[in-house]
């Protein structure tokens, strides 16, 4: 057979591509070619390779590329197998006078041919193929031979069809196709548009496993698409912007690639555009948020420039989206908006190092209170049945992001919105499957079908917590919240997240925000328990979380890196005990007395007498484990030991408690070893009031401090109190 021969049974591959428009039925195709089933059948019977070569170009030549429908491809696949494809794709040798690439573009093609059939698809024979199909997409060649080009495309069939399969993506990363589709499309030879067609489905199916196998290879196209997009001057820029965030990379972002990204964007949003235009580049822009923070916009007058351009779009964006009533909104563009606003927020709260100068910061707040007032006239209108769709949620998100910082402009507009907030805050909670799934669904409705970097939390409560914590310090927001029942589904809550941080779960692999999230309820129970007592004393929830934080502090205690979050259970509990003190688990039962314990644990451990060169008398510093945290630690110490100084004359069994750990014995003893300049005059305060009521409340306890040289101590350290307490009987 002559190499044109072979040539035109390749032809068939290229009628199965174009097949799968057109399937009409197998009798049609035959009463239009009655000679079809006969050349079929010399296929199926012929004995050597020369008879299938000689029948395969007879079945060519019978059938009109249109004519081949999905039964047809299966009969030829049944007649031919795939043990001659498999002999065509590996064979070194040609015939006399043909290039040696041609019998392997002929396996291709029929390889292609098979894969029309998604059965045939995922076969394992095909499958197996993948390796030696991805080095044809790189293999060196003639860029202008016809039989060279058809075998590209054929190629690309073949892979695109496999990448339909369910298991497909898995199959062809692991058979090396990325890294050379990555190499194709860099070396921008013939096909090299499929190559990164092919790239963004498998990308779009397996993001992280892609990354995992060939990195590297991918981190070059990001630099090519990079460079490509801060030169570009026409209108492929645009499709860039829509390109470029599926190949950002789930760890980081190379510096060369953002500063590329953040030139090409600053050129676009800088001139007058279109919306079709200017919405890409918005959501690149977020994307670049998700993955960096503001790390790839250049610090300086153009950077600062550039962040209050990202953010004063993005507001008008949503308030052009949100305040007209009846205008479709374009969810995925203000989800992205939303992600440059919470960018704004976090610029103008920061107080170091930020990209934004003062003047910046105070307008962008007002344009960003403007487009809040937006959302928050949104939200009001959002009924029942829309409470789930993904874009709600964004909303609620952005919203409790600026409530985190600002609470006291847009108050009455807040107020009115909190009912609903508890609502759909409860809602979610409720369903907590359903939130999760929610939060998947905001990043990729914000950014694109990938899942972007940092991860959103994916329960609505715990983006509202902040604010919250904020909004009860205040009369009415707390009222409303108080009547709309947020504190029984804030202690639900907490004992749910609690949970999982308790023995049995691996806390290593829990997100910091499960932590943040406890500490901010205590933070809001401490507000309910200062500002609304009653409230603690007469709702049941509040029992059942003092039962948990008793039974809890022990261990926390003895956990180590956990000690902001002790505290604030340790001092949550204190509070909480002087309210509930005739409750009859605080009666000496043996959680509230583990409790007590693990909390003159957390209490005495805070500071530890150090020498100084050159001196008798050692000085009061703070021991290694707090000192790192003091700033945010040190005002939960001192209301956690004026709580624990409140709780003694109501538990008369703390007293005896007490002395049995020996804290005031080695409270004494520390004051007597360092210079009384040392302390300072709070912790002086501190310590004579705990010392006071525990001498005030025992015997046995004026005594041991009396053995313990207090009343000298107290003199020195000028404790009045503590030195009439025991010089009396």
């Amino acid at each position: 057979m002559s190499c044109c021969d072979l040539a035109a049974a390749g032809q068939l591959g290229k009628a199965g591509i174009m097949a799968s428009d057109c399937e009409p039925a197998l009798n049609q195709a035959e009463s239009r070619n009655p000679t079809l089933e006969r050349y079929l059948g010399a296929l199926r019977e012929a004995k050597n390779d020369s008879e299938q070569f000689a029948a395969l170009l007879l079945v060519t030549k019978a059938v009109k590329a249109g004519d081949i429908d999905a039964k047809t491809r299966r009969r030829i696949f049944d007649a031919v197998g795939f043990t001659f494809p498999n002999r065509l794709l590996t064979t070194k040798e040609a015939p006399d006078g043909c290039p040696d690439h041609v019998l392997r573009a002929l396996g291709v093609a029929l390889l292609a041919c098979f894969c029309s059939d998604p059965e045939l698809a995922a076969h394992p024979q095909v499958l197996n193929k993948i390796p030696i199909l991805s080095t044809f997409l790189t293999a060196r060649g003639d860029p202008d031979d016809a039989a060279r080009r058809s075998m590209i495309d054929d190629t690309y069939q073949c892979l695109t069809a496999v990448a339909g399969t369910p298991r497909g993506p898995r199959h062809l990363i692991a058979g090396g196709t990325v890294s050379a589709l990555c190499q194709a499309y860099l070396g921008h030879g013939y096909g090299f548009d499929q190559a990164l067609a092919l790239l963004v489905g498998l990308l779009a199916a397996a993001e992280t496993q892609c990354w995992k196998e060939a990195e590297p290879d991918l981190l070059a196209v990001l630099r090519g698409l990079s460079e490509d997009f801060q030169k570009a001057e026409d209108a492929s820029k645009f499709e860039l912007c829509q390109l470029l965030p599926i190949f950002l990379p789930p760890t980081t972002v190379p510096s060369e690639c953002l500063r590329d990204l953040q030139a090409g964007l600053a050129r676009i949003l800088g001139s007058k555009l279109s919306s079709w235009q200017r919405n890409p580049a918005l959501k690149l822009a977020a994307r670049l948020a998700h993955a960096c923070g503001s790390d790839w916009i250049p610090v300086g007058n153009s950077g600062s420039k550039f962040l209050a351009l990202l953010v004063n779009l993005a507001c008008v964006e949503v308030r052009l989206a949100l305040e007209e009533t009846g205008t479709e909104v374009k969810e995925d563009v203000v989800t992205a908006c939303y992600a440059l606003m919470e960018l704004g927020i976090q610029e103008c709260t920061r107080c170091e190092q930020s990209l934004l100068k003062e003047p910046q910061k105070v307008q962008l707040v007002s344009i960003m209170k403007e487009a809040i007032g937006a959302v928050i006239h949104y939200l009001l209108q959002v009924g029942p049945e829309k409470q789930k769709e993904p874009f709600v949620f964004a909303s609620v998100r952005i919203l409790g992001a600026w409530l985190a910082e600002e609470t006291s402009s847009l108050r009455k507009e807040v107020c009115q919105l909190l009912p609903f907030l508890v609502r759909y805050a409860k809602t979610l909670y409720e369903e907590a499957e359903e939130a999760n799934d929610l939060s998947q669904q905001v990043a990729t409705l914000a950014i694109s079908p990938t899942t972007p970097g940092p991860t959103w939390p994916g329960d609505a409560l715990r983006l509202l917590l902040p604010g919250w914590c904020h909004l009860t310090v205040e009369d009415g927001p707390r009222e409303i919240l108080i009547k709309e029942g947020a504190p029984s589904l804030l202690c639900k809550y907490f004992l749910q997240q609690w949970e999982l941080t308790s023995p049995g779960h691996d806390t290593s692999v829990l997100p910091d925000s499960v932590e943040i999230g406890l500490q901010t309820c205590c933070h809001i129970f401490l507000n309910l328990v200062v500002t609304a007592p009653g409230l603690i004393k007469r709702d049941a929830c509040f029992t059942s979380l003092m039962n948990t934080l008793m039974t809890s502090l022990p261990s926390l205690v003895q956990q180590h890196g956990r000690l902001l979050l002790a505290a604030n259970v340790a001092t949550l509990g204190l509070l909480m005990a002087r309210l509930l003190s005739t409750s009859p688990a605080l009666q000496g039962t043996p959680a509230s007395r583990g409790f007590f314990a693990a909390a003159i644990l957390f209490l005495s451990q805070s500071h530890v007498a150090r020498a100084t060169p050159g001196s008798d008398q050692a000085v009061l510093v703070l021991s290694p484990d707090y000192e790192g945290i003091w700033a945010d630690l040190q005002e939960l110490w001192f209301l956690g030991m004026q709580a624990f100084t409140g709780c003694v004359p109501l538990l008369p069994w703390l007293a005896p408690a007490a002395l049995r750990s020996r804290w005031p014995q080695e409270l004494l003893q520390l004051l007597a070893s360092v210079s009384p300049n040392s302390v300072k005059p709070e912790m002086v305060a501190a310590y004579q009031g705990v010392l006071v009521e525990l001498a005030r409340a025992n015997r046995l306890c004026r005594e041991a401090m009396r053995l313990q040289a207090g009343e000298e101590t107290a003199s020195h350290y000028r404790m009045a109190a503590l030195e009439q307490c025991l010089s009396e009987p």
